[in-house]
């Protein structure tokens, strides 16, 4: 007979309260929060849209959509930042490019993430269109209380007037 440790949580329940607690920092931050699916997996979906004088009054929205999933791999990250674009793509309001820009954060979240999938995510920006940026995100929950996260940080030359909001965006989120 073997004996387990009962307060240990699963790989699965550390990304579940990691989702969790990123709906309530979605929330905090006036974001709108919902839920869809994608590949028999639950979505959060958190938008919200910022317009400030210093961007010549353009308009930026932002979408975080975040799963957990049972592992990450370059495939899944590649597939679901993928949907996750088209999917923004539709959520958007106004005309894309009248001053309307967008960013997506499409988030896997598990205790097991290869390291292919994490370099993915941290290589670069991904774009559909000229108005509507990515930056994927791999969230390895598998030490309780301590999460690895990799996405690109560095600069676009499309949409990189915004940058810096987003990536303090995604540090508030993604902590």
């Amino acid at each position: 007979m073997t004996e387990q440790q009962i307060d240990e949580e699963s790989p699965a329940d550390a990304a579940a309260t990691y989702l969790a607690g990123l709906g309530e920092r979605l929330r905090g931050d006036g974001c709108v929060v919902t839920t869809t699916s994608w590949g028999g997996h639950r979505v959060l979906i958190g938008s919200r849209s910022d317009r400030r004088a210093r961007w010549l009054g353009t308009k930026v929205e932002l979408f975080v959509l975040a799963a957990a999933v049972p592992e990450v791999d370059q495939s899944s990250i590649a597939g679901f930042t993928g949907w996750a674009m088209d999917y923004s793509k539709h959520l958007r309001s106004g005309l894309p490019g009248a001053r309307n820009a967008a960013s997506v954060l499409p988030a896997l979240v598990s205790g097991s993430v290869q390291q292919s999938a994490a370099e993915w995510a941290a290589l670069d920006a991904r774009f559909l269109g000229t108005t509507l940026n990515g930056r994927p995100i791999t969230v390895q929950t598998a030490v309780p209380g301590v999460d690895r996260v990799s996405m690109y940080r560095g600069g676009v030359t499309v949409g990189g007037l915004f940058t810096r909001h987003v990536l303090e965006k995604a540090a508030l989120y993604f902590p």
